[in-house]
């Protein structure tokens, strides 16, 4: 039996090589450009960090992305290390399978696929609703939010079946403009401070008390979210043993120094001991609010508008994420082997998108369906839906990376490369002690973060969905290893798993051959 077929183009393939996405397709740039749309430089500066010193009550939050920024420095010290030895799509689960071992990586498989689907999902919904607003504003008319949301299904299910050429363009595009939106409000903040003039006082840690501390942090720290999908494209990367661990620390680099500036420009323009009261005032109207008097009413459209196409951006590079997830557990036998194919002509992982598109589409019904409450106020369900699936998916990709720590660690010690590698081990597991902290702060202090009651079965339900999915991943994991124990071999392996297989498939045919000339 022949292992190939002929191709559209009368080229003879090999039969499994759908299963392995376009290499050499992106450089530094393109790489770079694509993981730091995921942090949505706007939609941080005027969603996250107003709701960070409003709800939160901290205004040190400059000092904040100070801190992160080192523990996630330190993470990716043992991280990028370990992108150089494994190329997998499924990065955070693939390395977690080599340190802790198949099982633990299908579980891991699981939260990462409803962890960024989650923040995705999540993103769906703010920007309905702003456009929503955009359009009342500006045009007078009243269109229900989730017809935006659902045209950005569309929309980004179009550029995703597309090659990853066009998306990083798209991405980088509006990844700039955001940048420098953003950089002109925080020199103006500087050059026309207010009452109380450059203070510094946000950077004093004296600052970072208080009950709102650890809520604060992963509302922190899911701004940064968007640096380790970078081992997601190692596989479609020009030398990814050096390009992903240069993105990795240049994303990490410039998230935490723009941020803080970002965060300080606020506190000089309301000043340190008013932040907070004018963040509970203004909400997400905070940015606006302060640019308006500084910039005018011009520059604050425009920055509106530019707030909703950098919520795309973001979308856009979650999609692309969440397919090559499905991708790659589809390629190892986690998932359905159809999902383990990319498209002839762009080389994109096309039925993991449909999947992605297609959970869009069934969560936007279900809060569409739902909108509306009692108190009779349209906006609570659009941010229920952004604050709730943001959350948890910030969660479940702080329970990876500190899950990541710990593998990084086994995986170097099994290989007898601990001792070379023990700085790199030791920031690891400092990281990972951290992130863990984190992790415990954001499940006790969930009901804060997502706006309900002390005691709210919500505080328990929505962080629960994290550990269900871990939970369902591990078990499959088990059967998977009892049952089909070829396939439970595979978890992490990635195209290395198919490489193989093409080299024995090959060799077998040689046999059938010499078989069959012998005879």
């Amino acid at each position: 039996m022949t292992a190939e077929t002929p191709s559209p183009e009368g080229i003879r393939t090999y039969k499994g090589e759908e299963r392995a996405l376009r290499a050499d397709r992106l450089g530094t740039t393109g790489l770079l450009l694509s993981v730091l749309a995921a942090s949505a430089p706007l939609m941080v500066v005027a969603g996250v960090m107003p709701t960070t010193f409003g709800v939160m009550g901290i205004t040190g939050q400059p000092l904040l992305f100070v801190i992160l920024g080192v523990v996630l420095a330190l993470f990716s010290l043992g991280y990028a290390e370990m992108s150089r030895h494994v190329h997998n799509a499924g990065a955070f689960y693939a390395y977690i399978s080599r340190g802790l071992g198949g099982t633990a990586g299908a579980g891991a498989s699981l939260v990462a696929l409803v962890a960024y689907s989650a923040m995705q999902v999540g993103i769906y919904g703010i920007f309905g609703f702003e456009v929503s607003v955009i359009c009342s504003t500006y045009l007078g008319l009243d269109i229900a939010w989730w017809i935006f949301s659902l045209v950005s299904v569309a929309a980004v299910a179009v550029l995703a079946w597309l090659k990853i050429d066009l998306n990083a363009r798209v991405l980088g595009v509006l990844l700039l403009i955001e940048c420098v939106l953003v950089v002109i409000f925080d020199v103006a903040a500087i050059a026309d401070p207010g009452p109380e003039g450059l203070s510094l006082l946000a950077f004093d840690p004296n600052t970072l008390t208080g009950a709102g501390l650890g809520t604060a942090l992963c509302f922190c720290i899911a701004a940064f979210v968007g640096f380790e999908q970078a081992p997601v494209y190692a596989e479609e990367t020009r030398r990814p043993h050096v390009v992903v661990a240069r993105v990795m620390f240049l994303a990490v680099g410039f998230v935490a120094l723009f941020f803080m500036i970002s965060s300080w420009a606020l506190t000089v323009a309301s000043g340190p001991s008013g932040i907070v009261g004018d963040a509970r005032e203004q909400s997400a109207g905070l940015l606006f609010h302060l640019t308006e008097s500084r910039l005018g009413t011009t520059f604050t459209d425009v920055l509106h508008i530019l707030f909703v196409t950098g919520m795309f951006a973001a979308m856009l590079s979650f999609h692309n994420v969440v397919a090559r997830y499905a991708f790659a557990m589809g390629r190892e036998g986690l998932l359905p082997a159809a999902f383990g194919r990319t498209n002839p002509g762009s080389g994109a992982p096309g039925t993991g998108s449909l999947l992605q598109t297609g959970v869009s589409v069934v969560l936007v019904a279900a809060f569409a369906l739902t909108d509306g409450n009692p108190v009779g106020d349209p906006t609570a369900p659009v941010l229920r839906m952004f604050t709730w699936m943001g959350n948890v998916g910030a969660l479940g990709i702080i329970v990876l990376m500190a899950s990541a720590s710990l593998a990084v660690i086994v995986f170097f010690a099994r290989r007898g490369a601990a001792r070379a590698q023990l700085w790199r081990l030791l920031a690891s597991g400092i990281a990972g002690l951290a992130l863990l902290a984190i992790a415990g702060y954001t499940v006790k202090d969930f009901s804060v973060l997502v706006g309900a009651e002390s005691g709210s079965a919500l505080s328990w339900v929505l962080p629960g969905v994290i550990a269900l999915a871990a939970l369902a991943g591990i078990g499959y994991g088990l059967i998977l290893k009892h049952t089909r124990p070829e396939v439970h071999a595979r978890i992490g392996q990635g195209n290395e798993a198919f490489q193989l297989e093409k080299a024995a498939d090959g060799a077998g045919r040689a046999a059938a051959d010499r078989t069959t000339t012998t005879g």
